[in-house]
């Protein structure tokens, strides 16, 4: 019984270990070519996954997208290339970051904002205290 469980656990191994090491190998014509291909699919989104790029997704459609992108950077196209055709296939959350535009400023400046508010009501509450407390020393 152990030695079946050990079995199968070493062929899982084997197999999950085999098919990243398969993932890893493309052939580039130049050094430049591999960093451009990694720097996109760091850059990239996977359609599939939620919070995961093109190069830490398994899924089957992060893999077609590598494969995509390797095809595109071989074919000479340019990043700005590439990327727009991501983004005209898949929509903007193709992008890990996304572009400032009107459409996106609630995402990029929100936070300031919350933040920015939080700070002025803060300020107002202190101030108030701080009269209140005044007039309750000026009555005594």
């Amino acid at each position: 019984m152990i030695g079946r469980c050990l079995a199968s656990l070493l062929l899982v191994l084997a197999t999950w270990s085999s098919t990243s090491i398969a993932n890893d190998v493309l052939a580039f014509d130049t050094p430049e070519q591999q960093q451009r291909y990694r720097i996109l699919i760091e850059e990239l989104r996977c359609p599939k996954c939620q919070n995961q790029n093109l190069e830490d997704s398994n899924a089957g459609i992060a893999i077609d997208l590598r494969n995509q992108v390797y095809k595109m950077i071989n074919d000479g196209q340019s990043n700005e290339q590439i990327i727009d055709y991501m983004v005209a296939r898949y929509g903007e959350f193709v992008l890990y970051r996304p572009v400032h535009n009107a459409s996106t400023a609630l995402l990029w400046y929100g936070p300031f904002a919350l933040v920015a508010i939080g700070a002025l009501i803060f300020v107002v509450v202190i101030v108030r205290n701080k009269r209140h407390q005044s007039k309750k020393d000026i009555e005594s």
